[in-house]
């Protein structure tokens, strides 16, 4: 068991101070993760790297009833999207503001292009809340390969499946997401 790993378990039985351990372990991980999904973003984005990361930290361990975490790649995991809802919920306020702002939106390619606006983004968020819907297991897969940023043999053994039914799943939800973006811009 890592170090991660029992802190992970330590939290879960409620130790104050294993939050306090946890947070130097996974901080260089944590920041790679949270620079990669800013430098997704369009420029002008008010958060930066180490905002991101711990606004995410605090929503993971700072709330009551934190998670079970089965493993340092679910927690990671969990991480990439707690910092999605962030960025999402940041894009939200910043849609709100100009409500709707003429943004055009493009299309989501089959490989899962990144977003180019936040108007984008929203809509990528709109389409996984419909696959989560219409298939969860797909939709973690998409979380665990695109946002948390693991192998697909990675992501099927945190998912519990075989390296094949992970390859069948990606492909049914980058089929489904890029049917849902196609036919938002329609």
């Amino acid at each position: 068991m890592s170090d991660v790993t029992r802190i992970l378990s330590a939290i879960e039985q409620g130790d104050l101070h294993a939050a306090e351990q946890l947070l130097p372990l996974v901080y260089d991980e944590l920041r790679r993760l949270a620079a990669q999904k800013l430098a997704q973003e369009k420029p002008g984005q008010t958060l930066d790297a180490t905002a991101l990361v711990h606004e995410a930290y605090v929503r993971l361990v700072g709330t009551e009833g934190a998670p079970r975490w089965r493993s340092r790649g679910h927690f990671f995991a969990t991480a990439a999207r707690a910092m999605r809802r962030i960025l999402v919920d940041k894009a939200r306020a910043k849609d709100a503001l100009k409500r709707g702002g003429g943004a055009a939106r493009s299309p989501l390619e089959a490989d899962l292009a990144i977003p180019e606006s936040s108007a984008d983004l929203v809509a990528l968020d709109e389409a996984l809340e419909r696959l989560q819907a219409d298939d969860p297991q797909a939709a973690e897969l998409v979380h665990l390969r695109f946002f948390a940023r693991l192998t697909s043999h990675d992501a099927a053994q945190a998912l519990g499946v075989s390296d094949r039914t992970a390859d069948r799943l990606w492909h049914y939800a980058r089929l489904f997401l890029f049917k849902e973006l196609k036919g938002a811009d329609a």
